[in-house]
């Protein structure tokens, strides 16, 4: 592994970082990580410079098509490289936040593997960032604990544990923490690098390896940068190429027309793709927010059974099983409802449906949000899938065009959607700003995606002045209306979920503002990323 001396002219931390960590951020740490800026961050402004450029064309009323120029990779016969034994058999991933609580329970869930998030259940506080990094390298050392004196209970890991995969924010978070040549760093090269350089030793010791979930791609080549960067760090760290896996998020409409060339790029390292359904949905109505024909109704009408939410999962199925890789299913973001049995009976349905029908189409495995739905998830796919995958099922009897991957859905929208929205975007807003990414909200488990949703969605639906399902009309002075109605519920303490130390007024500033801006934020979490 290369070492040299930090040259600290070139890295410093912000002004208001007050714990320097000096067991995560060592001075061979932070050379890796600013190997990894000087060498990558150029590049990534530029690929999200293609973002911006893209979104014109859409704006223009052009809608996305399979490239051109990448046919002969759509249509050659070739495979990914190799899956790993411990990577295999997924049938039920957790997900989560990486806080110490979080990562030993999602270990210990009985899953076949837990994905610790960094990126949209995870608000990117500087404690939140560095110290999951300290759990993830005490749970890959089999050390991790905690004690909880509160509740007098003490949390160790069994001696059988979910594999464990990692997902670094994406490309277009910065780490504000972290100046390079006074240059922000990238949050992605910033947890994908402290991650790796800390544990690669270690996990390849316990005959398993640095394994990630790559959020939010828009574009094959931003999984071609993807695959640089794993190149660059096997070599810096002088381990083989191909070590570190990936498997890669669909979760941007763009992404769903360029499925193979994205397997393509990343073909010594990839072994899987999932279907991110609430970051897709936010995509969609995103890419085509001018367009006035493409309004999205409201989001509990959007299944995973809508046509063009049913035609990427298939295709997904598909594109993988053809290329000698996994497709994972998407979230079941329910949670236990409480005191109320037939509740929680009819959740626990929803979820055993959902299942099944991934399961059925050829799925090799899905997620879950909580512990107490792996049992169910895991009942469905034990029952039809015998094998540790379906990677035999090559669903060559989907035949999905480009209309079907943009049919819009049909619904309404109604006033109650619009007040869920509202209430939802800033309960959750409100909790990120406080340092919490994961949110159980109205027996969901919601992250950033729900908060995108529901403010694009109020965007859009404004923008297009939509009519709703009563005849009347979507206007400024109806959402203020409501928006004003909503916050006063908030503010007043009457609703279910208040909180004394609060930052509610911020939160009803933030969103209100994103909603009525003239000018498209992408993501909420970059205007409010100075408020954390």
């Amino acid at each position: 592994m290369k070492t040299k001396t930090l040259k600290t002219s070139n890295l410093e931390f912000s002004n208001d970082v007050k714990n320097y960590y000096p067991e995560i951020l060592t001075n061979d740490a932070l050379n890796f990580i600013a190997a990894l800026h000087e060498k990558f961050n150029g590049e990534r402004l530029s690929l999200l410079k293609n973002r911006v450029n893209q979104q014109k064309v859409f704006d223009e009323g052009k809608l996305p098509e399979f490239p051109l120029e990448t046919r002969s990779i759509r249509e050659g016969e070739w495979k990914a490289g190799n899956i790993p034994e411990d990577l295999q058999d997924r049938r039920v991933e957790i997900t989560g936040p990486v806080d110490r609580k979080m990562v030993i329970n999602a270990l210990n869930s009985g899953a076949k593997t837990f994905m610790a998030d960094l990126e949209d259940s995870t608000s990117p506080t500087w404690q939140n960032v560095i110290e999951g990094q300290q759990n993830l390298i005490d749970a890959n050392n089999k050390t991790i604990s905690l004690v909880d004196s509160e509740r007098n209970k003490s949390y160790s890991l069994n001696p059988e544990t979910a594999v464990l995969l990692v997902r670094p924010r994406g490309l277009h978070l910065n780490e504000k923490h972290v100046l390079i040549n006074g240059e922000e760093t990238s949050g992605s090269l910033v947890d994908f690098g402290l991650y790796v350089f800390h544990n690669t030793r270690t996990m390849l010791e316990h005959n398993t390896a640095p394994y990630f979930y790559l959020p939010k791609l828009e574009h094959y080549k931003e999984a071609r940068w993807w695959n640089d960067v794993f190149n660059f760090s096997q070599d810096y760290l002088e381990v083989p190429k191909g070590t570190f896996k990936a498997t890669v998020l669909i979760e941007t409409i763009t992404a769903s027309f360029q499925l193979d060339e994205i397997i393509y790029e990343l073909k010594d390292h990839i072994v899987g793709l999932n279907c991110g359904r609430w970051d897709y949905i936010f995509s969609y109505i995103k890419k085509f927010r001018n367009h006035p024909d493409f309004v999205v109704p409201n989001r509990d009408q959007v299944t995973m059974t809508t046509p063009f939410m049913e035609a990427y999962s298939k295709l997904v199925i598909q594109r993988c099983h053809k290329r000698g890789i996994h497709a994972i299913g998407g979230m079941a973001a329910q949670i236990p409802i409480k005191n109320d049995e037939e509740a929680n009976a009819a959740a626990l349905e929803k979820v055993r449906k959902d299942k099944e029908r991934e399961v059925k189409n050829g799925h090799d495995g899905t997620w879950v949000a909580h512990p107490a739905l792996v049992a169910v998830a895991m009942a469905e796919f034990n029952k039809h899938m015998p094998d540790p995958n379906q990677l035999h099922v090559t669903r060559d009897d989907v035949n999905i065009s480009e209309e079907d991957l943009v049919e819009i859905p049909k619904g309404t929208v109604t006033e109650a959607g619009i007040r869920k929205n509202i209430n939802v975007g800033i309960l959750y807003t409100e909790a990120w700003l406080r340092g919490y990414g994961a949110v159980a909200l109205y027996n969901l488990m919601e992250d950033a995606a729900t908060a995108e949703i529901s403010r694009t969605q109020l965007w859009q639906w404004l923008k297009h002045e939509v009519v709703l399902e009563d005849g009347r009309k979507f206007n400024t002075e109806l959402y203020i209306d409501l928006l004003n109605d909503e916050a006063e519920k908030i503010l007043s303490g009457s609703g279910e979920y208040f909180n004394e130390n609060n930052r509610y007024k911020l939160a009803i500033e933030l969103f209100d503002k994103l909603v009525l801006s003239e000018k498209f934020e992408e993501f909420l979490t970059l205007p409010a990323y100075k408020y954390i």
